[in-house]
């Protein structure tokens, strides 16, 4: 068996089963485990919940990265293994540390910033070069509104040598490019 290859999840904690947002995240879950992937994310509820208990369903390995600062929150039951972290921030880090490529799924404000913060580490290449995507148009118009910024003078940052962030129409093409990507296929 080779190395472990971990996608790290991003989206919101709010949507429950039956939600379109759930169901599009678990469907998600499902293809990175059937691509090979172990999946890592918040190990809360909502997207969170969905991806893990989509990538289980499909045999995979699961990840949660939790956080003290999160007093009420609870480990979904679809996470193989938990890793604790004290602060919020130490939380981000360890999601971005432990991750081969990365997928941010629709969501609010914490999901606005994991994908603020890992869009700019790779811009400025901060870490090596991994493929981030998103699943769905929710944050193209996001994506193109700092790309005009990015791209509005010369740069030798990475956004302006080509688009950091792959926009995926479907969970089955965000798992086909990730595997792409990382020369997996």
């Amino acid at each position: 068996m080779g190395k472990e290859i971990i996608v790290t999840v991003f989206g919101s904690s709010r949507p429950r089963e039956g939600d379109a947002e759930y169901e599009d995240a678990r469907i998600l879950g499902r293809s990175l485990a059937k691509h090979g992937f172990s999946v890592c994310n918040g190990g809360y509820g909502g997207v969170m919940e969905a991806v893990s208990r989509g990538a289980k369903e499909a045999g995979g390995r699961t990840v949660g990265v939790t956080a003290d600062f999160f007093k009420s929150a609870k480990l979904n039951s679809w996470i193989d293994e938990e890793v604790r972290m004290k602060t919020w921030e130490e939380r981000l880090f360890e999601l971005i540390r432990r991750a081969d490529a990365f997928v941010a799924c629709k969501g609010g404000t914490g999901t606005l910033v994991e994908l603020a913060v890992v869009w700019e580490m790779l811009n400025k290449a901060v870490m090596p070069a991994k493929p981030f995507a998103v699943l769905g148009s929710f944050w193209e118009p996001v994506l193109d509104r700092v790309r005009k910024v990015e791209l509005g003078r010369p740069a030798p940052w990475g956004e302006a040598n080509g688009r950091l962030v792959y926009v995926a129409a479907s969970a089955g093409d965000v798992a086909s490019h990730l595997t792409a990507k990382l020369k997996l296929a």
